[in-house]
């Protein structure tokens, strides 16, 4: 099947560093995704961190470059259930930082902040968010 982006997430993906959109583009021949959010300005981003939605306050999140260094995705249609939507953005997330691997771009998702490989040892979830490391980062 072939997935097409939608509206929204057109102007989201317009929104990402191109090392991004190299890779939510490879991803959507495989998976229907939705870009949830690219750029976040100044508002929104202090909005979700007083909501604790981020645990970033404005400057401090990759969603605060422009182009963007992070992006949030989920599947499509969202899943019912919190379970279904788990597995599904953890099986995005999986494939996303093999598609950006293989294209020479490191990943972070928001299931594994240390990048340790275990998603047992979050202190704060973020399954959605998936974010460029520059190797100097860590």
């Amino acid at each position: 099947m072939k997935y097409t982006w939608g509206d929204a997430s057109r102007k989201r993906r317009a929104e990402l560093d191109p090392r991004l959109q190299k890779v939510v583009d490879e991803l959507l021949k495989y998976a229907d995704v939705t870009i949830v959010c690219g750029y976040r300005g100044e508002e929104e981003q202090e909005r979700l961190f007083r909501e604790g939605k981020s645990k970033a306050r404005w400057l401090q999140s990759k969603h605060n470059t422009y182009p963007s260094l992070a992006v949030d995705i989920q599947p499509y249609p969202l899943p019912a259930n919190e379970n279904d939507l788990r597995a599904g953005l953890g099986y995005l997330a999986g494939l996303a930082m093999a598609i950006a691997d293989a294209q020479g771009v490191r990943l972070r998702w928001g299931g594994d902040w240390n990048m340790n490989g275990s998603v047992a040892d979050n202190g704060f979830d973020d399954l959605y968010h998936l974010e460029i490391v520059e190797w100097q980062d860590g």
